[in-house]
């Protein structure tokens, strides 16, 4: 058997790391390091990135009436 590793085709296509651009590692993915995985889960933990719901706008809607 040979060993030729050009006929295997990757599981994740690789992608820019979201944080910096970098190219993608397998143990981080899609992050290229854990320090960005880490910078994206302060985020989420800090409250910086928010996931709105329909319910929001209803609420907003309600008061002019």
């Amino acid at each position: 058997m040979t060993d030729d590793n050009s006929k295997v085709t990757p599981i994740r296509a690789r992608r820019a790391c979201p944080e910096c651009g970098k190219p993608s590692s397998r143990e981080n993915y899609p992050f290229c390091s854990s320090r960005c995985k880490d910078l994206d889960l302060n985020r989420w933990l800090s409250g910086s990135y928010v996931i709105g719901s329909k319910g929001d706008a209803d609420e907003e809607g309600t008061g002019e009436n």
